[in-house]
């Protein structure tokens, strides 16, 4: 069992940044690929970025260059840092795991989490 619970969301301004984080209890991070998907209203949820149990990341395209996914196994902790933010950034962020193979086809399998956390909205006003 893991239970993950976000912070760091807020309001900001295009092209402002803002770094999400992610603390975990229970089992160690480094059993599970972790990442964030998101979503908006009236929208599929979608896969934003991956980190593997070797630290390879996998992001989406809309925002690759833009965002960081980053783990620290030692504190049991998962943090996104996202810069340049847009508009259509806007949605509610989720902190997700899945087991540690299920990321072998890249940051989609976060779609589809065996853990999560309750959210951290994020707005980007333009």
């Amino acid at each position: 069992q893991v239970q993950l619970v976000e912070s760091g969301g807020g309001s900001v301004q295009a092209g402002g940044s803002l770094r999400l984080s992610c603390t975990a209890s229970g089992n160690r991070l480094s059993s599970y690929c972790m990442g964030w998907f998101r979503q908006a209203p009236g929208k599929e949820r979608e896969g934003v970025a991956v980190v593997d149990s070797h630290g390879s990341t996998s992001y989406a395209d809309s925002v690759k260059g833009r965002f960081t996914i980053s783990k620290d196994n030692a504190k049991n902790t998962l943090a996104l840092q996202m810069n340049s933010l847009k508009p259509e950034d806007t949605a509610m962020y989720y902190c997700a795991a899945v087991l540690f193979w299920a990321c072998s086809g890249g940051y989609s399998a976060i779609r589809s989490p065996l853990y999560r956390g309750q959210g951290t909205q994020v707005t980007v006003t333009s």
